[in-house]
């Protein structure tokens, strides 16, 4: 295990304060807020902890409410709002500074069988072939606001092996491109066979890139290079079937729409063998500076 994804693993390693009741740390982002999968990750965290071994998350959805302070520890508070004989609902409220910056909803499952299908998975690359972020990157330093921005990358990135199938949004800026961008994520060393950390990773990972396919629609790079501000609003996330986030997994991304500010940016995630395991929805804040 690297030491980034250890220090990753002890991000998520939350401090139970009181029954139902955590707190979480935070770490340097690329820009001066929590990142959003950090703290989605953690909620998530929260409320598995509250929930039987036996159930595994199967669903959440998010609210973004606030920018949150990475200087400031979260405070998560958990709802057990119900518990039945198959699923679990939990409701967990993140707050800073007296004021709730982020909101989750997830539910638990026991397992059973049941119907079986699912959308066949796209043509991809092996992710053997693709470039890393330490080789890919710095091809791209010209583009970006300041050279500084190569570093923070890899170093917010450094638990993850990111590889992008194609130019990421800002390797094309002014060229606008098919609403659609595919990455193949694993995480830099081994994980523990235990299922809520491999889906929690996996959330972690999951607000890095999904709204990539907006700005390729636009030949817009991103907050990095300038030409856009923006921000997730919303997440959600349905997990299907069993995987391993630190087994390549094909996050297949893509925009159905972009208006009043907004984006939409919506997604699959499969396994190296073709198996469907998450699907992903999210929706930000996309504006152009004024």
């Amino acid at each position: 295990m690297t030491e980034a994804l250890d220090s990753l693993l002890d991000l998520l390693d939350l401090e139970q304060i009181e029954q139902d009741y955590f707190r979480g740390r935070s770490r340097s982002a690329v820009v001066p807020r929590v990142f959003g999968g950090q703290v989605a990750a953690q909620a998530l965290v929260a409320a598995g902890r509250t929930v039987p071994e036996d159930r595994l998350a199967h669903s959440l959805h998010a609210y973004f409410l606030r920018a949150g302070d990475p200087g400031a520890p979260i405070v998560y508070t958990v709802d057990r709002i119900r518990d039945g004989r198959s699923f679990t609902t939990r409701r967990v409220v993140a707050v800073q500074h007296g004021q709730p910056v982020f909101h989750l909803s997830a539910s638990f499952q026991t397992y059973e069988e049941g119907l079986e299908h699912q959308a066949d998975m796209p043509p991809a690359p092996d992710p053997e072939t693709l470039p890393t972020a330490a080789r890919m990157l710095p091809e791209y330093a010209d583009h970006f606001l300041d050279s500084g921005v190569v570093d923070r990358l890899l170093e917010a990135r450094a638990a993850v092996d990111l590889r992008y199938v194609d130019a990421p949004p800002y390797g094309t800026v002014g060229e606008p491109r098919e609403p659609r961008s595919q990455v193949w994520f694993r995480t830099n060393g081994k994980l523990a066979d235990d299922p809520l950390l491999h889906v929690c990773l996996a959330t972690y990972v999951s607000d890095m890139t999904l709204l990539d396919s907006v700005l390729l629609a636009h030949g817009r790079g991103g907050w990095a290079t300038g030409d856009v501000v923006g921000a997730s609003l919303d997440h959600a996330m349905w997990f299907h079937r069993p995987f391993r986030a630190d087994e390549w997994l094909l996050y297949d991304q893509e925009s159905p729409s972009s208006s009043g500010g907004r984006g939409l940016g919506q997604a699959r995630i499969y396994t190296r063998d073709g198996r469907l395991a998450i699907s992903v929805i999210q929706e930000g804040v996309v504006r152009v500076p004024r």
